[in-house]
């Protein structure tokens, strides 16, 4: 993990000392400022890769010197120090700006953690913007994705990373996720990218169509195969084929497909000889195909050859920070292809695409962006021209309702296993924390969280 240079801003001397000493002890270069006027100096005069801030401080508060630093170095993360009975200060702190807060008193478990996801953040972004710099010699761009947060920046940099092998790879999502997206996106950046990406929707065909679909078939090989035809492979042969909801092949095609992934041979349906070509193979799938091979409707085999590289896009509810960059695009694209003037949308129909869960992903949200900026009247996109707004605020209910229970019924199993391991340990923490498998600070900090004591 890469060590950071960390400015700590607390005008508690002894916080602010602890707090040095022990992310020091941790290997980070830190700086220390007493109160928001002297942080404020040390980033104009040094850099900087964090802030821890305490928000509240006598003189300028933590939201004045997020501010000020934000407005001399943008890049710069900030965490929020903050008492638990202001935390709704932190979350105004967050839309400002800072990337996460943590309560005081501070934890250094969970202050470790957070500096480790600052520090692989960082990592990532860097990463992010040499490949950016490639694919702008190769004259590629990833503008068709368009993300903010770190769950899709993890995986254009996996992207970039993957493509230059030969490796199979299979993309895991819901439908309308972006997955024919990043698989051309892959395809793009390997060497492969000259020769074509050529795309196949496994569940949209018969398995006997399918088969001549993607292997070819001679002339008789069924009726009306009045005439040899190439198949996919062929076609694609020196790039990729992409195959799309791999979890419908049928049990003959998954033996076919098996065979050219190990010996990259095939023949042509209703034909005996042998052709071989060279073909990158990315698939996807929006079923869970590990259940499928327990229930041995998915070849095992087949399942780890495919499985070589696995990347699961999250769902549209799991990246709720990309959703408004992602309206944006949608309302320049439909109002310049309506030739219509859109300024934007109300702050309560934002509101409600916010707090929707979209089943069918960004998929879903374009459809709705492209109908409102069709049916609106004003230039400002309003509550009624989203569509089943009813309907959308009653699943996201639901879906929260059951989020609810799940997180209920986690941290009953937690809570139950460390009083389980407290007392196969005899209240010996350090033993307790032995049987968990997580340090002694994490297991005070549990046993905090939970209202617990030594018996």
């Amino acid at each position: 993990m890469k060590k950071l240079s960390i400015l700590v801003v607390e005008d508690g001397q002894s916080q602010r000392e602890m707090l040095r000493d022990f992310l020091r002890k941790e290997g980070h270069t830190v700086g220390e400022a007493e109160n928001g006027e002297k942080a404020v100096q040390r980033v104009r005069e040094g850099h900087y890769d964090l802030l821890l801030l305490d928000y509240k401080m006598p003189g300028m508060d933590g939201m004045q010197v997020l501010q000020a630093v934000k407005g001399i170095n943008p890049e710069i993360d900030v965490v929020i120090i903050t008492a638990f009975g202001t935390i709704e200060t932190a979350v105004d702190a967050m839309k400002a700006g800072a990337l996460d807060y943590i309560t005081k008193p501070v934890e250094f478990e969970e202050l470790l953690l957070l500096v480790d996801r600052v520090s692989e953040r960082r990592t990532l972004l860097r990463e992010n913007e040499i490949l950016r710099e490639q694919l702008g010699e190769k004259g590629v761009t990833t503008d068709r994705i368009i993300y903010r947060g770190d769950k899709m920046s993890a995986l254009i940099n996996m992207a970039g990373r993957v493509a230059a092998s030969r490796a199979t790879v299979l993309l895991q999502g819901e439908s309308g996720t972006g997955k024919e997206l990043l698989a051309r996106l892959i395809h793009q950046l390997s060497p492969r990218a000259a020769r074509r990406i050529i795309a196949v929707n496994c569940g949209a065909l018969h398995e006997n169509l399918l088969e001549s679909e993607l292997f070819g078939h001679e002339k008789g090989a069924f009726t009306g195969a009045t005439a040899r035809r190439i198949g996919r492979f062929e076609e694609a042969d020196g790039g990729t084929l992409f195959l799309d909801e791999i979890g419908e092949l049928s049990p003959q095609v998954q033996v076919k497909l098996l065979r050219f992934l190990q010996e990259h041979e095939f023949q042509r349906l209703g034909g005996n000889q042998t052709l071989r070509t060279d073909v990158r193979v990315i698939s996807a799938t929006n079923r869970n195909l590990e259940q499928r091979v327990r229930e041995g409707a998915f070849r095992e085999d087949l399942f780890y050859r495919l499985n070589v590289v696995l990347m699961s896009l999250p769902p549209l509810r799991e990246r709720k920070e990309d959703i408004p960059i992602l309206i944006d695009h949608f309302l320049k694209r439909y109002a310049e292809e309506n030739g219509k003037e859109i300024a934007g949308l109300s702050s309560e129909a934002q509101d409600v695409l916010l707090k929707y869960d979209y089943p069918g992903n960004v998929r879903e949200l374009e459809n709705i962006i492209e109908r409102a900026v069709v049916i609106a009247r004003e230039e400002v996109i309003s509550v009624e021209d989203l569509p089943f707004r009813e309907s959308m605020e009653e699943t996201t209910a639901g879906r929260k309702a059951e989020e609810g229970l799940l997180r209920g019924s986690i941290e009953e199993l937690e809570r139950n296993l460390i009083v389980e391991a407290m007392e196969k340990a005899g209240d010996h923490q350090s033993r307790a924390a032995e049987f968990l498998g997580i340090s002694e600070r994490m297991l005070r900090y549990k046993l905090k969280k939970y209202g617990l004591k030594a018996s």
